[in-house]
C-alpha cells in the first residue's frame, strides 16, 4: 500500500506537507532505452535518454548532472545505505565489486533466459530491469560525486585516502572496460537484441544487458571526462596498474583508447548494415541498428566536438578521418583502431554513406534544436577522408546528373549558386540534396564552402584558386569531353563567384583558347554559354570590354562558316546549335542586365551580317525572336535611364547615354538592313513586323543614329517601309501598324501632319489598314486555312485607327463597320451633304479618296484569284463604299471612280465566279448607284443609264427559272429595291425597276410577275405615279395569257395597285389609273376589244369609280370599231360591253338605255 501512494500529489500525501513527510525516491537517472522509440519511429530520440533528459546539455556546459539529487547525508546503492559524501572515497573498491556482482548476475539471467524465457518472461524482465537500474544509478552516483565533491588541490578529512580516490577510479574503470570488453565481442544472441521487437513492454535480459553495455561505455567515457576536468589538467596516474605492469594508464590515455576502440565498433556495426543495403536504398536506410546506437552516435559527436574547443584535442571527424581513411585508401589501420572489420564490399561507398548520415545527426543538439551545419562535414571530408589531389566521387550517387548539361547561361549561373547558397538544414533542397546531386556537384559545394571562409583574399583562397589552376593544361583542355567541359565552365564559375572575379575570368578564357580551332560545335556551344555566364557576373561594375570582345570574335568566325556558300549543309545543322546557344544566352544577357553595362554592343558585331541572310526558315525565327528581345529590353533600359536622370551625376548620365547610343548603332547597322531587305517576302515571318515596330520605335527615342537613308524623319520612312508600302504583304502590315499606333506620341506626330496638304501619315495608315481588310484573306496558314491572327490584328488596328481625331475618317471606318443605325447618321455621304461650304466639302472629298487609294489595285488580288471568300469580302467593301460614299461618289472629282466600279464589278462580260459575292452586296451597288444618279449635276443621265443597265442585268440574271416564292424573296434586286419606310431615292430605284418597255410578254413572265408582286408588297409606296408604272405590263399580262399562275399573280399585282391608288385618291377616281387604263383601251381597241371588257370587270370589282370615268372612251371606243368593219352592230362585242356595264351601276345602266338606243 505504501507503493501505492509513495508518489501521489493526493492525500495522505499532501505536495504541502513538510519534507520528511514526502521524502520522495531519487528520480530515474537518463539510459540507453528504445522500448518506446521502436513503436513510435516519429520519436527520434527516447524521452529517458541522455540528449532528451538533458544530460548532454549539463556535461558540456560543466553544470551538476542531478542537481537536486542525492542532498541528503545517505543514499542507498545496490540496496545498502552509504554516506554520500564519503563512500565514493572510501569503499571504492566495495562498490565496484557490487556493480560487477551486479553484472555477472544479468549475464546469468541471459544465459538462463536462452532456454526458458517464455515461461518465466516476467520474472526475468524485472529481475534485469532491477539490475540495470542499480548499474545505471552507480554510474549516475559517481557522476554527481565527481562534479560535487571533487576539487583539485582541495582540503578534505580524508585528504590522503581522496589524493588517492583519482587514480583508484581510474583502475576501476580500466577494471571495468577489461570486464565489459568491447561491442563487437559481444555473443549473437546479445547482438540480435538491436532487432527485438517491443512485446508489451517485456523484453529479455540480453536486451537489458546490451543496453547496460551501451550505458557504461558511455559512462566511463563521460565520468574520464570529468576527471579531466576537476584534475584541471593534471594527469591522472594509475598507480597500482603501472606498479605492477610497468605500463603507463592514464586518464587521457584510458579515454583515448576507450573511445577508438568504441568507434571502431560503432563503425563495424554499420558496416555489417551497409552490406545489406541496396544502391537505391542508401539514402533511405540509416547506419545505426537501434535508436540508442543512433543516440550513441549524437553523444560521441558533441562530446568530441566540445572538448576540441574546449581542450584543444582532435574533433570528431578528425578521428572519423584517421579511422575512414586507411579503408578507402586500403592502408592498414591503425593500432588505435585495432578491431576493425578488413573486408567491405564497397569502402569508397560506405564511408560516404556513413559521412552522410552521421553528419545529419547533427540536428540534435545539446539543447534539442537544430544545429546547422551547413555542408562542413562535406569540407571535412573533403581535407581529411580524402587526400589531396585524389579523385572525388560518391559511388552510391551515380552518375545522375553528371552528363546534364545547361540550356542556357542563366540556367549555368543559377546551377552555380545553388553550389554557392547551401539549402537551409532540412529545407526541400536540402533534404533532396542526394536525389539530385552527383559527386562533382557536391565537391562544388565543398569548394565554394571553403573559398567563402575567408572573403578577402588570404592564403587558402589562393592556394586553392592556384591548385584548380594547375588541374589544366593545354593537353587536358583538348582532351576535354562535351560533359567534362560543361564541368570545367561549371567549376571557374563557382570560382569566380566565390573569389575574384576578372582574375578567374580571365583565367578561364586562356584556358578555353587551347581548344582546337575545329572543335565540334557541342564544345563550342558550351563554351560560349560559360563565358555568357561568366558575363553575368559582371554586373558588379568590372571591365567587361576584354571578355566579349573575345566572344563576339569567336561568334563572328562560327558566323562566317555558318554563311559560307562551299560549307556543307550537315555543317550548318551542326553549326546552327552553338549559334542559337549564343542568340540565347545575349537575350539573357540583355534580360538580366540593369545598366547595359556588360558591353552589350559588341555581342551585337558584324557577325549578324553574315548569320541573317543563311537563316532557313526555322532559324530565321529564332533570329528575329532574339532581335524582337533585345529591341524591347532596350526600351525598358531606355525609360529606366530617363528615369534616372534625375537623381545620376551629369557623368553617369553621360555614360549611360553613350553606352544606349552604341547599342541602337548596332542594332541599325547589323540588323535593319536584313529587316528593310526581307519586307517584300510574300510569305513574311511573324516576328518580322514585331522587330521592325521596334526599329521605329528606335527610330522615335534616337533619330540620330539612324541610317542616313532614312533621314531626315526616320519614323516615317520606316513606316513607308514595313506600313504603308502597297507591295509590302498585309500580314505584315496588320502586325506592324497596331505596333507603331499604340505608342500615343507616334499617333498624335502622325495626326499633326494630317493638317498639312501633302499626303498624311493619317491617311496613309487608313489606306493601309483598308488594303489589309480588302486582302485579308490572303493571310493563310501553312497548312491553307483561314488565320485567326490577322483578323485581330485588323480589328486591332482598326480601334487604333479610331483614336485619330478626324470627323472624315471616323464616318469612313463606321460606314464600313459599325452597327446600321451609325451608318445612317455618321456615314460620309450623309456627313458630305451637311457641309455647306464648297471648299470643305472638295476638302472631304479629297481626304475620302486619299483615304481608300486605288482601290482596283487593292482588290486585284481577290479578282485574280477567284477565291469565293475574297470575293465575298470585296465586293461588300466596295459595296459599302458605293452606298454610303453615293453623295460624294456624284461629284466630277469622284464619279470616274464610281463609273470604273460599275464597269469593273458589275458589268463585265463574265461574272459566273462571282455570282455568291453579287448576290450578297447587290443592294448595296443598287441603292449607291439610285442616289448618286439623283443628285448627279454633271452625268445624272450617264449614272441612270448606268443604273438601268445593272438593274436590268442582274434582274434577269438571278431570277429563277420557275416561279418561287423563296428564291424570289431573296432577290439581290428586290433586297435592293425594298425599304421599310418609302424614300424618293428609293423609289427611284423601284421606278427604274417597274419601267417595262415593249409589247411582247418577257420570258419566264409568271416568275417576272411575282417578282413584280413581292415588290409591291414590301414597300409601302403610296405615289399613284410610282404604283402605276408597271400597270400597262400586269394589264397587258392578264389579256393576253390564260395560264393559271400568271393570270392568278397579274390579278393580285393589280389588285394591290388599284386599292393603293384608291386609298391615295381619297377625293375621287385615281386619275393616273384613268389615265393608265384610258391608254390601255385605246391601244389594244380593234384589236383585243373583249379581252380589254375581261380585264376591265376585274379593275371595276376593284375600284368600279375609275372605270366609270372610262365609259365616254369605251362607248366611242365600241362604235368606231363598229364602223371600221361597216357590218352594222356587232351583237357579242357589245353583249361583252354590257356586262362590263351592268358592274358600273346607274352610269352603266345609263350607258346601256343609250347603246340600245342606237
Amino acid at each position: 500500500m505504501a507503493d501505492d501512494f509513495s508518489q501521489s500529489l493526493t492525500p495522505p500525501v499532501s505536495p504541502f506537507a513538510a519534507d520528511s513527510l514526502c521524502e520522495l525516491p531519487p528520480t530515474q537517472p537518463p539510459c540507453f532505452c528504445c522500448s518506446e522509440t521502436k513503436d513510435d519511429p516519429a520519436r527520434s530520440l527516447h524521452a529517458d535518454g541522455y540528449v532528451y533528459r538533458g544530460a548532454l546539455k549539463r556535461l558540456l556546459l560543466r553544470l551538476d548532472p542531478a542537481p537536486s539529487e542525492y542532498e541528503t547525508d545517505t543514499v542507498e546503492i545496490f540496496g545498502f545505505p552509504w554516506v554520500t559524501e564519503t563512500a565514493l572515497v572510501e569503499s571504492t573498491k566495495l562498490l565496484f565489486g557490487l556493480f560487477r556482482q551486479r553484472i555477472y548476475r544479468l549475464e546469468s539471467l541471459v544465459q538462463s533466459s536462452s532456454r526458458d524465457f517464455g515461461k518465466n518472461s516476467g520474472n526475468l524482465h524485472y529481475e534485469a530491469e532491477d539490475l540495470k537500474k542499480q548499474c545505471v544509478t552507480f554510474l549516475q552516483y559517481i557522476k554527481i560525486y565527481l562534479h560535487s565533491v571533487i576539487e583539485a588541490g582541495s582540503s578534505h578529512p580524508f585528504e590522503e585516502v581522496e589524493a588517492q580516490f583519482p587514480s583508484a577510479l581510474l583502475e576501476e574503470l580500466f577494471g571495468i572496460t577489461l570486464l565489459i570488453g568491447r561491442l563487437k565481442d559481444l555473443s549473437a544472441n546479445i547482438q540480435s537484441a538491436f532487432t527485438i521487437q517491443n512485446q508489451g513492454k517485456i523484453f529479455p535480459p540480453s536486451w537489458h544487458l546490451l543496453h547496460l553495455h551501451l550505458d557504461i561505455h558511455w559512462s566511463i567515457l563521460e565520468i574520464l571526462h570529468l576527471l579531466g576536468l576537476k584534475m584541471q589538467g593534471q594527469v591522472v596516474y594509475a598507480h597500482q596498474f603501472v606498479n605492477l605492469t610497468g605500463e603507463n594508464l592514464t586518464d587521457t590515455s584510458l579515454f583515448e583508447e576507450h573511445l577508438c576502440s568504441l568507434l571502431c565498433d560503432l563503425t563495424g556495426l554499420a558496416m555489417g548494415k551497409y552490406s545489406k543495403v541496396r544502391p537505391t536504398e542508401t539514402l533511405n536506410i540509416h547506419h545505426y541498428p537501434c535508436p540508442c546506437i543512433k543516440e550513441l552516435w549524437i553523444l560521441l559527436m558533441h562530446l568530441l566536438e566540445n572538448r576540441s574547443k574546449v581542450l584543444h584535442t582532435q574533433s570528431f571527424w578528425n578521428y572519423m578521418n584517421s579511422l575512414l581513411r586507411p579503408l578507402v585508401t586500403g592502408k592498414p589501420t591503425p593500432d588505435q583502431f585495432d578491431g576493425l572489420p578488413t573486408h567491405c564490399k564497397d569502402p569508397l561507398g560506405f564511408t560516404w554513406w556513413l559521412v552522410t548520415h552521421s553528419a545529419l545527426l547533427g540536428q540534435y543538439s545539446r539543447i534539442k534544436q537544430f544545429l546547422k551545419y551547413g555542408y562542413f562535414f562535406k569540407r571535412c571530408a573533403l581535407s581529411h577522408i580524402f587526400s589531396q589531389n585524389s579523385s572525388f566521387t560518391v559511388p552510391w550517387l551515380g552518375v545522375s546528373g553528371l552528363g546534364a548539361l545547361c540550356k542556357s547561361p542563366l540556367a549555368l549561373l543559377e546551377q552555380a549558386r545553388s553550389c554557392c547558397c547551401p539549402s537551409p538544414l532540412y529545407s526541400p533542397g536540402h533534404t533532396q540534396l542526394y536525389h539530385s546531386a552527383n559527386s562533382f556537384h557536391i565537391f562544388l559545394r565543398i569548394l565554394a564552402l571553403c573559398l567563402s571562409q575567408d572573403r578577402a583574399g588570404g592564403v587558402p583562397q589562393r592556394q586553392i584558386k592556384g591548385r584548380i589552376y594547375s588541374k589544366f593544361s593545354s593537353k587536358k583542355m583538348q582532351e576535354l569531353s562535351e560533359a567534362g567541359l560543361m564541368n570545367f565552365l561549371l567549376l571557374f564559375i563557382v570560382v569566380a563567384k566565390q573569389v575574384e572575379l576578372e582574375d578567374v575570368a580571365g583565367r578561364a578564357c586562356e584556358l578555353l583558347d587551347f581548344l582546337p580551332s575545329n572543335c565540334p560545335p557541342g564544345h563550342r556551344t558550351l563554351v560560349w554559354r560559360g563565358q555568357l555566364t561568366l558575363l553575368l557576373l559582371f554586373q558588379r561594375g568590372l571591365d567587361v570590354g576584354a571578355q566579349a570582345s573575345w566572344l563576339a570574335s569567336s561568334f563572328n568566325e562560327t558566323a562566317k562558316e555558318f554563311y559560307n556558300k562551299t560549307t556543307e549543309m550537315s555543317r550548318k545543322l551542326a553549326l546552327w546549335g552553338p549559334l542559337g546557344s549564343y542568340l540565347e544566352g545575349v537575350a539573357e544577357v540583355f534580360e538580366t542586365s540593369t545598366s547595359l553595362s556588360l558591353s552589350e554592343d559588341k555581342l551585337l558585331n558584324e557577325g549578324f551580317d553574315w548569320l541573317l541572310p543563311a537563316c532557313r526558315q526555322s532559324d530565321l525565327n529564332s533570329a528575329l525572336g532574339f532581335l524582337q528581345t533585345v529591341l524591347a529590353q532596350r526600351v525598358h533600359h531606355r525609360s529606366v535611364h530617363l528615369a534616372s536622370n534625375l537623381t545620376w551625376a551629369p557623368a553617369h548620365t553621360s555614360i549611360g547615354k553613350e553606352r544606349h547610343l552604341a547599342v541602337a548603332s548596332a542594332l541599325w547597322t547589323h540588323f535593319f538592313p536584313f529587316l528593310r531587305g526581307l519586307r517584300l517576302s510574300q510569305t513574311p515571318p511573324a516576328q518580322l513586323a514585331d522587330a521592325a515596330a521596334g526599329f521605329t520605335l528606335l527610330a522615335f527615342d534616337l533619330p540620330g543614329t539612324a541610317p542616313q537613308d532614312l533621314q531626315p524623319s526616320p519614323v516615317q520612312s520606316i513606316m513607308q517601309c514595313f506600313g504603308w508600302d502597297d507591295m509590302v504583304h498585309p500580314l505584315l502590315v496588320t502586325r506592324y501598324l497596331p505596333h507603331v499606333l499604340q505608342i500615343s506620341e507616334v499617333v498624335a506626330a502622325l495626326s499633326r501632319e494630317s493638317s498639312s496638304g501633302s499626303a498624311s501619315g493619317q491617311s496613309l495608315s487608313v489606306r493601309a489598314w483598308f488594303r489589309c481588310v480588302l486582302q485579308q484573306h490572303l493571310h493563310k496558314n501553312q497548312d491553307g486555312t483561314d488565320s485567326r491572327t490577322g483578323e485581330l490584328c485588323i480589328l486591332k488596328f482598326l480601334s487604333l485607327l479610331l483614336s485619330f481625331s478626324c470627323i472624315t475618317l471616323n464616318c469612313f471606318l463606321s460606314a464600313l463597320f459599325q452597327p446600321e443605325q451609325w451608318r445612317n447618321s455618321c456615314s460620309v455621304g450623309i456627313a458630305y451633304s451637311r457641309i455647306q461650304v464648297l471648299s470643305e466639302r472638295s476638302v472631304m472629298i479629297t481626304r475620302a479618296l486619299d483615304y481608300i487609294g486605288d482601290i482596283f489595285k487593292h482588290i486585284k488580288p481577290s479578282l485574280v484569284s477567284k477565291n469565293p471568300e475574297a470575293l465575298q469580302l470585296t465586293y461588300w467593301a466596295v459595296g459599302c463604299i458605293v452606298k454610303h460614299w453615293s453623295p460624294l461618289l456624284a461629284t466630277s472629282k469622284a464619279q470616274q471612280l464610281l463609273f470604273r466600279i460599275v464597269d469593273g464589278l458589275l458589268l463585265p462580260h463574265n461574272v459566273m465566279q462571282q455570282d455568291k459575292a453579287l448576290r450578297d452586296s447587290l443592294p448595296l451597288y443598287l441603292q449607291g448607284l439610285s442616289v448618286a444618279s439623283s443628285v448627279s449635276q454633271s452625268q445624272g443621265a450617264y449614272m441612270k443609264q448606268q443604273l438601268r443597265s445593272v438593274t436590268r442585268r442582274y434582274l434577269n440574271h438571278f431570277l429563277p427559272a420557275s416561279p418561287s416564292i423563296g428564291a424570289i424573296a431573296n432577290h439581290p434586286v428586290l433586297l435592293g429595291a425594298c425599304e421599310a419606310s418609302p424614300t424618293p431615292r428609293g423609289a427611284a430605284l423601284r421606278r427604274t425597276i417597274l419601267d417595262f418597255k415593249g409589247y411582247t410578254p418577257p420570258p419566264r413572265l409568271a416568275t417576272v410577275l411575282m417578282f413584280l408582286l413581292e415588290l409591291l408588297r414590301r414597300n409601302r409606296d403610296t405615289d399613284p405615279a410610282l404604283l402605276t408604272l408597271p400597270l400597262p405590263a400586269v394589264l397587258r399580262s392578264l389579256m393576253l395569257v390564260n395560264e393559271v399562275q400568271v393570270r392568278t399573280t397579274s390579278t393580285d399585282a393589280l389588285q394591290l395597285v388599284v386599292e393603293r391608288c384608291a386609298a391615295a385618291s381619297a377625293e375621287g377616281p385615281c386619275e393616273q389609273m384613268i389615265t393608265v387604263l384610258r391608254s390601255f383601251v385605246e391601244e389594244n381597241e380593234g384589236v383585243y376589244d373583249r379581252q380589254i371588257y375581261s380585264v376591265l370587270e376585274t379593275v371595276a370589282v376593284l375600284d368600279p369609280a375609275v372605270v366609270q370615268a372610262l365609259i365616254p372612251n369605251l362607248s366611242l371606243s365600241l362604235r368606231n370599231t363598229e364602223h371600221k368593219r361597216g357590218l352594222g352592230k356587232n351583237t357579242t362585242l357589245r353583249s361583252a360591253y354590257k356586262k362590263l356595264l351592268c358592274l358600273l351601276g346607274e352610269s352603266g345602266q345609263a350607258e346601256i338605255t343609250s347603246l340600245e338606243e342606237d
